[in-house]
């Protein structure tokens, strides 16, 4: 059986990108004062969680959560390569494709099943399924563009 290929210093930048796109993502800058508010909490009881949290152990987890991505898109990626030699806007393309198909196929119906089922409103699931969605997006254009960088 051959392995898949996948270029592991990608995987690496397409993890980091998960991961810093989530600090901003759930940040005052974007969607923090909103998502703490539909799940029926207050910044001040946030803080005090987080306070009592092992925070550096959240962030490695997520990180690596990030990178677990990361490299499963790399893997599913080769099912998305050209038959011959394309520009690399057009592995850029397939990237946005490969995030699509990832979040649409995988992400999105797994999440909204279980926040139905969990009665969070909708709107809380459209902020985390969003994110979600850009973020796999990004990879997958990382992921996809390297590899046509590559090819030239």
């Amino acid at each position: 059986m051959q392995l898949p290929t996948v270029n592991y210093l990608a995987v690496l930048v397409a993890g980091i990108v998960i991961f810093l796109l989530g600090g901003l993502w759930y940040s005052p800058i974007l969607f923090a004062k909103k998502w703490i508010a539909l799940q029926g909490r207050t910044e001040e009881q946030m803080r005090a969680d987080a306070a009592g949290a092992n925070m550096p152990l959240m962030y490695r987890s997520s990180f690596v959560c990030g990178l677990i991505i990361a490299w499963a898109m790399a893997v599913v990626a080769n099912c998305f390569m050209p038959a011959g030699a394309s520009s690399v806007g057009a592995w850029t393309l397939r990237g946005v494709k490969l995030g699509l198909f990832t979040w649409f196929g995988f992400a999105a119906p797994t999440s909204y099943a279980m926040s139905i089922f969990s009665m969070k409103p909708r709107q809380l699931w459209l902020i985390d399924s969003a994110y979600n969605l850009v973020s796999f997006v990004l990879a997958g254009v990382i992921l996809m563009a390297w590899t046509g960088m590559g090819a030239k």
